[in-house]
């Protein structure tokens, strides 16, 4: 039983049937993995961006129609983080802004959205402004993620901070709505 396997393993060896076709496989089934692993981090990715707008939404939804509601930074953090279910640790890497906007001499956020770094010590909210009846609001939401696989393809290309999370931004602009 050995030696008849010894003995096929020596005529497999030997043989030179398919040769060509061994230099395609080594050639294309890196480049098939590489872009089945970026395929399979850009659909999370966009899974996990698609929860975020949606509790964004949401919530905007819920501030523009109880304009006189007293809400604060962290009653609004954990109403997105509620209702968009897919963000890991959403209560800790979630950092929202709000600011208030003339229509007829526009503004926006600055370039920077202001992120959470888990590695460096905490940074006071920055751009909070509720608002009241009639006024134009912006609010932006940044939120930290790891990458599935960060040493390749997409989650390489991200850029992260100092604790390898990559950062997703969703803005949401409306008007504060009279009771």
């Amino acid at each position: 039983m050995i030696h008849a396997a010894i003995k096929a393993w020596r005529r497999f060896r030997g043989g030179e049937d398919g040769s060509a076709l061994l230099m395609e496989f080594v050639i294309m089934v890196p480049l098939l993995f590489a872009a089945l692993i970026m395929s399979v981090e850009m659909s999370f990715y966009a899974m996990r961006h698609m929860y975020l707008d949606r509790g964004l939404d949401m919530t905007v939804r819920y501030i523009r129609l109880n304009t006189n509601t007293p809400m604060t930074h962290p009653q609004i953090k954990d109403m997105i983080c509620e209702t968009s279910g897919f963000i890991k640790d959403c209560d800790t890497t979630l950092r929202l802004e709000m600011i208030n906007v003339d229509p007829r001499n526009f503004a926006s956020f600055g370039q920077s959205s202001d992120c959470v770094d888990t590695s460096e010590d905490p940074k006071p909210v920055r751009g909070w402004n509720l608002g009241v009846e009639h006024q134009l609001m912006l609010l932006r939401a940044c939120v930290g993620f790891e990458p599935l696989f960060p040493t390749t393809g997409l989650g390489y290309a991200l850029r992260k901070d100092g604790a390898g999370r990559a950062s997703m931004v969703s803005t949401a602009a409306f008007v504060q709505e009279p009771n």
